[in-house]
Parts: C-alpha cells; structure tokens; sequence
C-alpha cells in the first residue's frame, strides 16, 4: 500500500543552533521586492540633489564689442556661426567652439536694430537706425578686399526689426510700418498698416511661411497674410482659436525684450529688462529655469541654437553670453554606462516628481533679491485682487459680478 504524503528537507528551514539565522527563501522578481519603492525613492532624491549641485550653465563669454550688444543672428545649417550688432553700427562675427572673433566691421551709423540669414546662409542683413538695410557676404572678403555691403535698401521710414522668408528670396521690416521687399528690388513691395504707432519686432513663422507677425506699441500682436492684404489684430498664441490665450506666461518682473523658440517647437527662451532669462515649456505658466550673472545687465536679444543645447543672450554691458539648455546636462561624448545611468535617473525623477521634497528641490531656483522681492510683491497683489473679487461676487447679487478667468483678463482688444 503506498501512501502519498508532503515532504521537505530539514535543512532547508531548521537551524542547527539558536543563534542561528532562520533561511528564507528569496524572490528575484523585482515587481515583487518589499523595499523597491523605497529604494527608488532614494535614487531619485539622490538624483535630483546631483542635478542640482552639477546645474553650472555659464560656459563662456564672447567680448569685444565696444558698446551694448543689441542683436544676434544664426546661420541656419552652421551651429558654430554667429553674428552679433551693436550700438555703435559694428557687426562681429564668432566662431562658437574656440570662442572667438573672426571677422569684425562697421555696419551702419548708429544703432543695429535686426540680423537675419537667407534660408541658404550665404548672405545676410542688417538693418540699422540711418533707415538702411544692408546685404553682406557670409564668407570673409579675399585678401586686400575692403568690406563691401552688396545691396543697401533705403527706407522712408525707421527702422526696428527684420526677418526673412523661410524659402522665398523675401524679407520684412517693421517700424513706423511693416515692409516686404524682395532681394532683388529696391523698393519695398507692399506696405502693411494697422493704426498703431510702431511695431518693435516682426518674424516669419517657419511652418506657415506666408504668415508675418509682429509686435505693436499698443502691446497687440498682428499676423499679417503675405499672400493677399488681409490682416489680424490678436493677443494669442494659438491662431486657431482667438478668444483666448492659449497660455500666460508670467515670471519676469519686467519688460519682455526678446524671445526665440527652441528648434523643437516645446520650448522658448525669453530675455528681459529685469536682468535674467528664463526658459519656459510651451503649455506651462511658469518657467523651468531662469538664468543671471551678477554683471549681466538689461537684455536686448536672446537666441536658441539649431542642435538645442545652448542659449544666447546679448546684454547691455558689451557681453554674449553662452548657456546650457539643460543646466546639469554633461557636455562631450557619453559612455554607454553613463547614458545608461542618465536614462534611469531621468525616469525615477519622472515617477517621483510629485514627491514633495522631490519636487522641492527639483522647483528651487536662486534668484538675485530684486527679482525674488518683485515676485513676493507681485504675487500679494494678485492674492489681494483675487480675495477681493471673490468678496464682491460673494456679496453681490447672483450674476452681476461674473467670473473672468486668468487669461480673458490680459486680453486688451479683440477684432476681426
């Protein structure tokens, strides 16, 4: 007769002892590990403490401008070209990698309002406060060869911006009023007007090419059509739906001088009187990183290169600033082992970002005490006016005090 019955060895759970340590059986399955979380949990805060102490975005200044720097321009294929203009009409081009200056002449008499490439690179534009614009080569005069413009477009009116078609041999200005002109005439094309009394700014957009938008003093922005005369007077970023903003941006504490978006489209730089920059996310409030020295002064003009990794700025005191994108990101070539390591700690940053001291620490900027006192200051005001509005509809009639969300407020005029 067999009789079937359960069976283990002894020395798989006895102990020969009682001071020995009781064996338990283990479980290599991480999704099954009582203490990952915990472990992870760990990295992560460890991973966001190193990305702060490595956070050093300065990389270098590019100096030799005899005067304020007032505008910056890119190549669109070569990222180690740069073309920078000043107060006093000279233009200096830089050679990023050895950070230096490789070519340098005067330009116009009197201030550099705008620098812009042809979608090809081999020439580009300034324009200048004696109404001029100006075509050079993008390649240095030969040996002997004075330094020539090959074109000067004159203009009846002031000039404060210039940018150039992403395809066609066309270019606009804005001042007293917007211009198009084309390269090969002397005379603009067609004239733009609103009724504002000046725009300071004007840019193509790169996808939608035949579309001009500019910036106007009645603090509007104004898309034109460059295929027929019709025009639009919005404050929005999103052209699809013109009732609102599509987001409000709201950290600097002074006037906004410059913008450029990242290569990417998810990402904009911003330079302002205040003496810092900041980098935003296209659909976020509030930026991700603000960047200052303590010698950088009011900013004039700021610029995103093509490889979206460095930031430009251009500033009062004669200096262009270099900056990382990402202020703790490693420059030169990566190991495998390092890339490995950088993915993992990028993703226990994501899955704990919510963790309030993951959080805190990963938010924590340090600001100079003009700006961090300006922000306490601003941010009482809009307590204050946000608790009094509340107490008015709170004691007011049902529907005559309505609710006005954050972004309607900042919308000063809407027409069609």
């Amino acid at each position: 007769m067999k009789i079937k019955v359960l069976t283990r060895n002894p020395d798989n759970y006895l102990r020969e002892t009682k001071r020995d340590i009781h064996k338990v059986p283990r479980n290599y399955d991480p999704s099954l590990h009582p203490f990952e979380a915990v472990r992870e949990y760990t990295r992560a805060l460890n991973a966001v403490k190193l990305e702060r102490v490595f956070a050093k975005p300065f990389i270098g200044n590019l100096d030799g401008h005899q005067d304020g720097v007032s505008c910056l321009g890119k190549h669109p294929s070569r990222l180690s070209l740069l073309v920078s203009g000043a107060y006093d009409g000279e233009v200096r081009m830089w050679d990023l990698p050895r950070q230096r200056c490789i070519r340098n002449f005067r330009a116009h008499d009197g201030y550099i309002r705008g620098i812009t490439f042809e979608p090809e690179g081999n020439n580009f534009f300034t324009a200048g406060d004696d109404k001029t614009i100006k075509m050079w080569k993008t390649e240095p005069p030969e040996w002997g060869e004075e330094e020539e413009p090959i074109n000067t477009y004159i203009s009846r009116t002031v000039l404060m911006s210039i940018s150039h078609h992403q395809t066609k041999p066309m270019f606009a200005t804005c001042g007293e009023i917007c211009q198009l002109w084309e390269e090969d005439r002397n005379e603009p094309i067609r004239t733009f007007q609103w009724g504002v009394d000046s725009l300071h700014e004007a840019s193509f957009n790169p996808i939608e090419s035949h579309l001009l938008a500019t910036c106007a003093s009645d603090r509007s922005i104004i898309l034109y059509d460059t295929r027929d005369r019709t025009h639009y007077n919005l404050y929005t970023f999103d052209t699809r739906k013109l009732k609102e903003p599509l987001c409000v941006h709201m950290d600097h504490i002074s006037a906004v001088t410059a913008v450029d978006y990242s290569p990417t489209g998810r990402e904009f730089v911003s330079g302002s009187y205040d003496k810092s920059i900041r980098i935003f996310e296209s659909g976020k409030h509030h930026s991700r990183e603000v960047y200052h020295t303590k010698r950088m002064q009011r900013l004039a003009c700021v610029m995103w290169s093509m490889d979206n990794k460095y930031v430009l700025c251009g500033s009062d005191e004669m200096n262009i600033r270099i900056w990382k994108a990402k202020a703790a990101e490693k420059l030169g070539a990566l190991k495998p082992r390092e890339k490995r390591a950088m993915n993992y700690s990028e993703a226990l940053k994501q899955k704990f970002a919510g963790h309030p001291q993951v959080r805190r620490i990963a938010r924590h900027r340090q600001v100079p005490k003009h700006i961090y006192h300006a922000q306490k200051e601003l941010r009482t005001i809009r307590l204050k006016e946000k608790r009094k509005e509340s107490n008015r509809r709170a004691h007011s009639k049902p529907g005559s005090v309505p609710f006005v969300s954050e972004k309607k407020k900042h919308i000063v005029e809407e027409q069609l």
